[in-house]
């Protein structure tokens, strides 16, 4: 073999080398957009069923009024609470306001309980089915969320693609977490 046969096997497998590393850094580039647009989707998803909540809110809190005019404190916490998580800009203020909202909605069924006329109430009885409803498709869409999420951080971290994720500045991105201060406590019922 001569020198330039040599030289021209090196090259030939150093640009082989180059193709094969270019085409495995697009490929791990495309699956991190791809998991990206996955995570706004999600996010976009629940915040659909979230905006659903919102709306029901306000019903709830004038039909509980009406049969306790003197719990206006636990009512007007959760219309301030509604109205925070409404109005939060950025997603991790939105879910720390969505878990204050979720602690202020349980002391609004804890009151309803010391209620019986309100929880016989069939327009009321309809509205907490329907918020049934949206608070189990809310758990859905946050767990899916938090699947894509995980899926998106762990490759974002594991060698070799997180050279990529370095290089292309893609960032961590927050799980949607139970606040320990409202979520893990009981609610208390009194009569």
């Amino acid at each position: 073999m001569t020198i330039g046969i040599i030289i021209g096997i090196v090259v030939g497998a150093i640009a082989l080398l180059a193709i094969i590393f270019t085409i495995w850094a697009i490929s791990v580039y495309n699956a991190f957009v791809r998991l990206r647009n996955q995570i706004e989707e999600a996010f976009s998803t629940m915040d659909v069923y979230l905006k659903k909540r919102y709306d029901l809110i306000p019903n709830l809190v004038e039909t509980v009024k009406g049969y306790a005019k003197h719990e206006n404190e636990t009512l007007t916490n959760v219309i301030s609470a509604r109205n925070a998580a409404m109005t939060a800009t950025d997603p991790q203020a939105r879910m720390e306001n969505e878990n204050i909202l979720s602690g202020t909605l349980k002391s609004l069924f804890a009151l309803s309980e010391n209620y019986p006329q309100l929880k016989a109430d069939t327009h009321f009885a309809q509205m907490m089915g329907e918020l049934k409803d949206i608070e189990n498709e809310i758990a859905s869409s946050r767990k899916y969320y938090n699947g894509v999420v995980r899926k998106y951080n762990t490759k974002r971290e594991v060698f070799p693609t997180s050279i990529i994720a370095n290089w292309k500045k893609f960032e961590k991105k927050p799980l949607y977490e139970v606040d320990d201060a409202t979520e893990r406590q009981n609610v208390k019922v009194q009569f």
